[in-house]
């Protein structure tokens, strides 16, 4: 269960190699938690990372687990929480793709979408259901502020996460009042190996702020927390700006 500051003793991650999602799970380690399960694809990158969380004092488990494969979520995660409660999933998987090459190469388009919000919806829905039935826990949502408004620049990564964001959103309301708090979190541009060789943005962050972040969340039950928190203020501006205005800026 959940300590008085809604912080979780056992936690699972989707997208177990996600440096955003480590960088949680060191953080909730040394405040509170002592359970974590790392999902993802087998490699030697999971077993790193889950020597490195062992290494603070959690008991560590990695579980195979693929966002493009939806038909084997309902029986890895069933298996996941079979072996006890689960007071936080963190959906952390996502791919950014190559703007240039996918718009020329359309199977590479799909890829993106079918891992940011396809695997989404699939593995959303079963840990939903999973923490419905044990009557409490959060499921928080990586989604970028990228969703907010399409940008020539990322439009198939930022569709991508729109429509995931419009998902978590959507989730959150249809589980108000069931014991599951749902969290959206909405970065900016994130330096990790993800954005390595990419110009990097007007208020850029770390994984290490984003984790702190979430751990802000957890405390106060936001459903929406963006990284940094200037960000939501600087993006109710631009989703007013109009098209053609919008067009010319460099964003």
């Amino acid at each position: 269960m959940k300590d008085a500051f809604g912080l979780p003793q056992s936690l699972l991650v989707l997208g177990g190699t996600s440096e955003i999602a480590l960088a949680t799970a060191r953080r909730l380690i040394v405040r509170r938690t002592r359970t974590v399960w790392l999902a993802g694809r087998p490699s030697p990158a999971l077993g790193e990372a889950a020597d490195g969380l062992r290494a603070l004092g959690a008991d560590v488990h990695t579980v195979a687990f693929d966002a493009l494969d939806p038909e084997s979520h309902e029986t890895v995660l069933d298996k996941v929480f079979a072996e006890g409660d689960i007071d936080m999933v963190l959906l952390a998987f996502g791919i950014l793709g190559n703007q240039a090459r996918d718009e020329r190469e359309p199977v590479s388009a799909v890829r993106v979408a079918q891992t940011n919000y396809t695997g989404a919806v699939s593995a959303g829905l079963v840990a939903a259901r999973a923490l419905q039935a044990q009557g409490h826990g959060s499921l928080v949502v990586l989604s970028s502020v990228a969703a907010e408004r399409a940008r020539r620049a990322n439009f198939i990564y930022g569709s991508s996460k729109a429509g995931l964001d419009a998902f978590a959103q959507g989730l959150g309301d249809a589980l108000h009042g069931t014991g599951v708090h749902v969290m959206v979190v909405r970065p900016g541009f994130v330096r990790s190996k993800m954005t390595t060789g990419l110009e990097e943005a007007p208020l850029a962050t770390t994984p290490e702020a984003v984790a702190t972040a979430i751990e802000l969340g957890l405390r106060r039950r936001s459903e929406t927390v963006w990284v940094p928190g200037s960000l939501g203020l600087v993006m109710a501006a631009l989703r007013h700006v109009p098209r053609g205005v919008f067009r010319r800026l460099p964003v």
